[in-house]
C-alpha cells in the first residue's frame, strides 16, 4: 500500500539521517519546507531529544549505534503490522524483528509523552536497569507542516520500541511451540463497549480490542516473585505519579515443550559465548524480565513489559472523557472506566491484577505437580 510504504520510508529517513555539517542556505531551506508542505504521506520527521534517547541507548542499555541503525537498513527495511491496537495506531517491525515502532496519533498522548513524561522516563530507565517500562529507543515527529499531516492522512508521530516477540519466528522455524501475547489490564472497570445492553450495541471486532484475560498462573519462586513485584511498584509509581493510568502489562508466554526449544535446557554461563543485548533466544545471566524468565515449573519462559502509558488524566481529551462517565454514572451507576479513574486507584487495581496471576511455587515442591 503507498501510503504504508511512504509512512516506512519517513520513519527509516528520520532514524538513519545524520545532521548535516553546513548550515542551510535561506533558500533551500524555504524550498524544503514549500516541498514537505504538499506532501500527503511520506512526512519529513525529525528525532526529538536525540541525546536523551542516544543518551539510553548507548549510555545506559549498552547497545551498539551501528547495529541500531543496520535494523533500519537495507532494502524495505520495515514490514508493516497494520492496525494492533484500540487507539487506532499503526504499527511496523524491522526486519529482523528487533524493534517495534508505533504511531501516536492522538495530540494528548504524544504531547503528553513529550512535554511531560519524557525526561522522568529517561531518568528513570537510567536509574533502574531491570525497569519493566518497555525501552523506547527513539521519538520522531514532524519537523515541517504538510497536508497529510493537517488532514490525518498519515501519523505525525511514533515511537520506537523494542519487540518483546523477537525471535517468534526463529522458534516457529525450529518447532519451539506456539508463543501467546497477553494484553491486560484489570477487567473490572466499566468498558461501554462490553458493559452497555450487554455488549450488543458493539461489533465482535470492537470489542475483541479489549484488553485480554490471561486465565493461567504464572509461577515464579518466591525470589522471581518479590522482584517481579517489587519492580513493577517502583515503575508504576513513576507513571502515578505523572497523572498516567490505562497501561497494560504486555506478557509473553513461551512454551518449554519441544526439545528444540533452546530455552529447554538451562545454559551453562561459565562456558557459553557471549550473547547479543536482546537475544531471540537464549536467555541471559541473570534473566530478565525483557529477555525471559524460566517459570518455577520449567514449563515456560515468560517475557513481561509495561506498555502503551500515554493516557494522562490532566490532558483535555481525558478530563471530557471523565465528565462524559460522571454524567453517564448518575444515570447508570457503572464505576469509572480504566481511562477516567484516578492514577493511584488505576495502579492499586493494576498492582493486584498482577499479584493475581502470580502463583509463588514453594521449595522442593514437585514441578510436576
Amino acid at each position: 500500500m503507498a501510503r504504508n510504504d511512504a509512512i516506512s520510508r519517513s520513519i527509516v529517513a528520520a532514524v538513519l539521517k545524520t545532521p548535516p555539517r553546513e548550515r542551510l542556505s535561506l533558500i533551500k531551506r524555504v524550498l524544503i519546507v514549500l516541498s514537505a508542505f504538499f506532501t500527503l504521506f511520506q512526512l519529513r520527521l525529525t528525532r526529538i531529544k536525540d541525546d536523551v534517547f542516544e543518551r539510553l541507548r548507548t549510555k545506559s542499555w549498552e547497545m551498539d549505534d551501528e547495529a541500531y541503525r543496520s535494523s533500519f537498513s537495507g532494502d524495505e527495511p520495515l514490514e508493516t503490522k497494520g492496525d494492533m491496537g484500540y487507539s487506532g495506531s499503526s504499527f511496523f517491525t524491522t526486519k529482523d524483528g528487533k524493534y517495534l515502532i508505533k504511531s501516536v496519533p492522538r495530540q494528548f498522548e504524544h504531547s503528553y509523552f513529550r512535554d511531560d513524561l519524557l525526561e522522568p522516563y529517561a531518568k528513570h530507565m537510567e536509574e533502574n536497569a531491570r525497569s519493566l517500562l518497555i525501552r523506547i529507543t527513539d521519538f520522531l515527529g514532524w519537523k515541517h507542516f504538510s497536508i497529510g499531516g493537517i488532514l490525518g492522512l498519515v501519523p505525525t508521530y511514533h515511537i520506537t520500541m523494542e519487540n518483546l516477540l523477537i525471535g517468534q519466528d526463529e522458534a516457529d522455524s525450529a518447532g519451539g511451540g506456539d508463543w501467546e501475547t497477553f494484553d491486560l489490564k484489570p477487567a473490572d472497570y466499566f468498558f461501554p463497549e462490553r458493559d452497555i445492553a450487554g455488549g450488543k450495541l458493539a461489533s465482535e471486532a470492537t470489542k475483541s480490542r479489549l484488553a485480554d484475560k490471561f486465565d493461567d498462573k504464572i509461577v515464579l519462586s518466591q525470589e522471581q516473585h518479590d522482584i517481579f513485584i517489587r519492580q513493577l511498584e517502583q515503575d508504576t509509581t513513576l507513571l502515578a505519579s505523572h497523572n498516567a493510568v490505562d497501561y497494560s502489562l504486555f506478557l509473553v508466554r513461551i512454551p518449554l515443550s519441544n526439545p528444540q526449544n533452546p530455552f529447554a535446557d538451562e545454559p551453562d554461563h561459565d562456558n557459553a559465548p557471549e550473547a547479543p543485548d536482546f537475544p531471540p533466544f537464549a536467555p541471559p545471566s541473570p534473566p530478565t524480565w525483557r529477555t525471559g524468565v524460566r517459570s518455577a515449573d520449567g514449563k515456560y519462559v515468560f517475557r513481561a513489559q509495561i506498555l502503551d502509558f500515554f493516557w494522562a488524566k490532566h490532558k483535555v481529551t481525558p478530563k471530557l472523557f471523565t465528565f462524559l462517565i460522571k454524567a453517564w454514572n448518575l444515570i447508570d451507576r457503572k464505576g469509572p472506566m480504566s481511562i477516567t479513574t484516578t492514577p493511584d486507584e488505576y495502579r492499586e487495581r493494576f498492582l493486584r491484577m498482577c499479584e493475581h496471576f502470580v502463583e509463588v511455587k514453594e521449595d522442593g515442591e514437585d514441578e510436576a505437580s
